[in-house]
């Protein structure tokens, strides 16, 4: 299942459960988890980009060694909410990964959110300025950062929305 509703997420997590927050580029996918009690987002790790079964196996081991029930995937929209060429992109992906993840007539085993991350690289980017870190230091952090941005805002809304 793909949403971009929290109600519809929530439906399907009714007892929550670790979320994964995915903010994919075109080289690099950061990633970030939170708690099952959906409190605190923290960013993990940073994914070159491969090909998608080579993707899809690293996601597979960490969703199983981080007991992760659900997905939360920055959607890239324009500023007036519409989507981008970026945007499609990033809602392909989602399709491929459920589709890998959630055998059709299966219930939703990994039930995928896709979030407004609008301002999320930038906002995290200036953080990092304001915390005096090198362009390296923040070429080698801000995707993580970001995704742990993007599933902070998503499980403030999930939270909000119990």
């Amino acid at each position: 299942m793909i949403t971009q509703s929290v109600l519809d997420f929530i439906d399907v997590l009714p007892q929550g459960g670790r979320l994964c927050g995915l903010d994919i580029g075109d080289k690099r996918i950061g990633v970030a988890y939170c708690d099952a009690m959906w409190t605190i987002a923290t960013a993990a790790d940073t994914l070159q980009r491969q090909r998608f079964m080579q993707d899809l196996n690293w996601f597979r081991e960490q969703f199983q060694k981080q007991a992760i029930k659900g997905i939360v995937i920055g959607l890239p929209l324009n500023m007036d909410g519409t989507d981008s060429p970026q945007t499609q992109s990033i809602r392909a992906y989602a399709r491929n990964l459920n589709k890998a993840l959630n055998p059709e007539g299966a219930a939703a085993i990994m039930p995928i959110l896709l979030w407004d991350e609008r301002w999320s690289t930038a906002a995290v980017t200036r953080v990092m300025i304001d915390a005096d870190l090198s362009r390296a230091k923040r070429a080698e952090r801000v995707d993580k950062a970001a995704a742990a941005f993007i599933l902070q805002g998503a499980i403030d809304a999930l939270a909000a929305a119990c």
